[in-house]
């Protein structure tokens, strides 16, 4: 019997305890779950491809099923080389879903035999993501509910906080 592989694409700048939840829900549903970490051209990103990769493979290094890289270029593609069936996105509000429906429909029209999966974040997530972290972390602010420790330091230093 085949694997079920799925990726879980983002820019996870940086990668919250929300993107987490999402991750770790897939991997407990599919054998491997890759992590696209990607780049959002529409964005300047505060941690390169290279520090968010390193993150996230620590935080879910206890996670064997789970692989963390980077990539370019069309999803659908990504998710063909790896062998992915499915792509898992999460979603917080109602408000996601237009976006997300219209990425799953070119997605589709790309290639019909890949299919999307929406994890609704858990509600204590469902306001949360990496602008808003990066804003309450940029004026020193608590976020130490919102992203693991390791990513709470990693932007203490960036942003030159003790």
């Amino acid at each position: 019997m085949a694997e079920k592989i799925a990726v879980v694409p983002g820019s996870f700048d940086p990668v919250t305890n929300g993107h987490l939840d999402i991750i770790n829900r897939a991997a407990d549903i599919f054998d491997i779950v890759y992590v696209g970490v990607l780049n959002n051209s529409s964005k300047q990103p505060l941690f390169t491809i290279n520090e968010r990769i390193h993150l996230i493979k620590e935080i879910t290094k206890n996670r064997p099923n789970i692989r963390v890289e980077s990539s370019t270029g069309l999803l659908v593609d990504y998710a063909k080389e790896k062998g992915a069936q499915a792509i898992v996105r999460g979603l917080r509000a109602v408000s996601d879903f237009e976006y997300e429906m219209q990425i799953t429909s070119m997605n589709r029209v790309l290639d019909e035999s890949i299919e999307t999966f929406f994890i609704m974040t858990k509600n204590q997530y469902s306001f949360l993501s990496s602008s808003i972290v990066k804003e309450v972390a940029k004026y020193g602010g608590n976020i130490g509910e919102l992203v693991p420790p390791l990513v709470e330091q990693a932007l203490k230093e960036k942003f030159n906080q003790k």
